[in-house]
């Protein structure tokens, strides 16, 4: 059986990953939104996509980044809670239509909590911890407790 492990092949790639990714959470700061907010994007993505490592690295730093468990714990249904305000909503939708590509495109999410360049810059993050996702599912990492 063929093993792939793209987490240690073809590093150029992966080193081109890791660039990109500072520099699109550089992006998200720069257009006005928080780390807190891109880490909660993350844990979303990573939680639709099925990526246990991704989901555990994200959580920790969401939780340095001043997010709360409580909020982490209903982040899988935000849609049915009180705990995110409009800007968050807005950016967790959409995030979730540019994971869910298959699903036919709504702007339910565009109720100007968003500007153009802050939507933009969600969709970035979106689309690299999907990347993430993928180099890590198909890398077969173990994930269990950490000492």
């Amino acid at each position: 059986m063929t093993s792939v492990n793209l987490l240690a092949q073809h590093q150029d790639n992966l080193k081109s990953l890791v660039a990109l990714t500072g520099q699109v959470d550089d992006a998200f700061r720069a257009v006005g939104l928080s780390d807190r907010l891109a880490e909660l994007i993350k844990v979303r993505v990573s939680q639709i996509n099925g990526c246990a490592f991704c989901l555990r690295t994200h959580t920790a730093d969401a939780l340095k980044a001043g997010e709360s468990q409580e909020r982490l714990t209903v982040l899988p249904t935000w849609w049915e809670t009180q705990y995110f305000d409009a800007q968050e909503r807005a950016a967790l939708a959409l995030a979730e239509q540019v994971t869910r590509m298959s699903v036919p495109e709504d702007r339910s999410w565009d109720d100007g909590s968003l500007t153009s360049e802050q939507a933009g810059a969600v969709v970035w993050v979106a689309t690299v911890i999907g990347a993430w996702n993928r180099v890590v599912l198909a890398s077969h990492p173990k994930v269990g407790p950490q000492a």
